[in-house]
């Protein structure tokens, strides 16, 4: 049975992005369910076309991608299903783009993005993955995360439920590892690796690894600056 086609919401307020981006998502067969010029157009948007994924700029009038992030993914908290957001954004680690991934969003992309770069973030963040290469990652909360010297990490709430191979695993995802280098580093296969992090996001209740990593440096399970 054919699978029906991925279905985008495109949020910038340059009316040339949108047409551009819509004519490179509309040849891999890609349907634009709706265009928005501001925050305010695109939250409507999504609730009204129930999209996959939500390209989403920052910068925009009435309401910015920050805040319409956070409004369109609090629906999934009232049972709707979310779409998964991916951040557009035209400086490398802009400050804002941390408070978006903070806010839900499952990675971003510079607005010089390729056509097949543009494809393939769609696809990849649809199926489940985040759009952030691990150093990436690191590299940007490092440098934008903002929080008071925490407690033991082992006694935060979110964390206390995570087994200490758990805790182990999410520290190193924080430092910038990939699985592949998880797995070398803890003597794992490729797939335990995977099934540990499938448990960490379940058990916290997080979307992707890009929410892990945050959410690692918040609790100070992973120190900026500070290795595994």
């Amino acid at each position: 049975m054919k699978q029906p086609p991925l279905r985008v919401v495109l949020a910038d307020d340059q009316a040339l992005v949108r047409t551009g981006f819509g004519m490179i998502l509309a040849a891999d067969g890609i349907e634009v369910t709706a265009e928005a010029a501001d925050g305010v157009e695109a939250v409507a948007a999504v609730r009204r076309t129930r999209p996959d994924v939500v390209l989403m700029d920052i910068r925009m009038p009435e309401m910015d991608g920050i805040e319409a992030t956070r409004r369109i993914l609090a629906d999934e908290a009232a049972h709707a299903r979310a779409p998964r957001v991916i951040i557009l954004t035209t400086y490398d680690l802009d400050h804002y783009v941390y408070a978006a991934l903070t806010a839900g969003a499952s990675g971003f992309l510079l607005k010089d993005v390729s056509p097949e770069q543009l494809v393939a973030a769609v696809h990849l963040v649809q199926s489940g993955d985040a759009l952030l290469a691990p150093a990436i990652t690191r590299r940007l909360i490092e440098r934008f995360a903002q929080r008071e010297e925490p407690g033991p990490a082992a006694l935060h709430p979110d964390l206390s439920g995570l087994t200490p191979r758990e805790l182990e695993v999410l520290r190193l995802l924080a430092t910038g590892l990939s699985n592949a280098e998880l797995a070398q580093r803890l003597h794992l296969s490729p797939t335990t690796v995977k099934t540990h992090i499938g448990r960490i996001l379940s058990k916290l209740n997080l979307r992707d690894r890009v929410q892990a990593v945050v959410l690692a440096y918040e609790t100070g399970l992973t120190a900026p600056g500070g290795g595994a």
